[in-house]
């Protein structure tokens, strides 16, 4: 009798292991860390003058005088800084934070930074390459190797792609399709280099996201409410980079 007293008036655990799932769900390194950085930049920027400004993008610029001079680390140093205005950043810094940290959910820290990197770095490089060959062939002028060239918009885009393995399966199709129509209507509309690298940083994204279903490293519990949230605001970014 005292034994079924002592179990019955023991604290559920279901509870709290939801409690602490709850809890660690909301820890997002990556996610944080990068939109405490690109804030941190956006505001000390405002704090520098014009032209103090524009030297300070072109020196982290990942363009091609950049990178002929062997200054690899605009490669990285170009993803932390917006180049938009001190009013436009804080509208896409939080929409960029919903897509982050729904990846990181789903994905992990580590996987997120991958993709993330792989597109930005991988985009970049493939239109410098195209750009190069156009510059040699005298198909485009060669201002083009010196404009400002930084922004989060090739690796959020292959964030966007990625996400591919965490939609419902029979909506997957209508999600790559979708945004590749997206990608590539912004390419034959705007025919800019920045439109190329989101289409090509898309295009990386989704064949991250098919490798990640075909090892099965993802989790196939579907999106809850505060998933879907994040996912909308996220889409909402990735539409506003398209076509901005």
């Amino acid at each position: 009798m005292i034994d079924a007293m002592v179990l019955q008036s023991a604290p559920p655990q279901p509870a709290v292991a939801t409690r602490r799932f709850r809890w660690s769900a909301l820890w997002l390194p990556a996610t944080y860390s990068y939109v405490a950085v690109l804030s941190a930049i956006a505001i000390g920027l405002t704090m520098v003058s014009t032209k103090s400004e524009s030297r300070i993008v072109l020196h982290a610029s990942s363009n091609l005088h950049n990178l002929a001079k062997g200054h690899f680390g605009t490669l990285f140093s170009s993803a932390f800084l917006v180049g938009e205005g001190a009013a436009t950043v804080f509208l896409i810094v939080p929409m960029l934070a919903c897509l982050l940290a729904l990846a990181e959910r789903r994905f992990g820290t580590l996987k997120l930074l991958h993709t993330f990197f792989v597109g930005h770095v991988g985009a970049t490089v493939l239109v410098a390459v195209g750009l190069w060959i156009a510059v040699e062939s005298q198909l485009i002028p060669n201002s083009i190797t010196t404009v400002e060239d930084v922004g989060v918009s090739y690796g959020a885009m292959a964030v966007v792609g990625a996400l591919i393995a965490v939609v419902p399966v029979h909506r997957r199709w209508v999600w790559a399709g979708t945004w590749l129509a997206f990608a590539l209507g912004g390419v034959v509309l705007w025919h800019t280099f920045t439109n190329v690298g989101h289409f090509t940083a898309l295009c990386l994204g989704l064949g991250i996201g098919r490798l990640m279903i075909r090892r099965e490293t993802t989790t196939l519990r579907p999106l809850n409410r505060a998933e879907c949230l994040l996912l909308a605001f996220g889409s909402l970014f990735g539409c506003l980079m398209l076509l901005g």
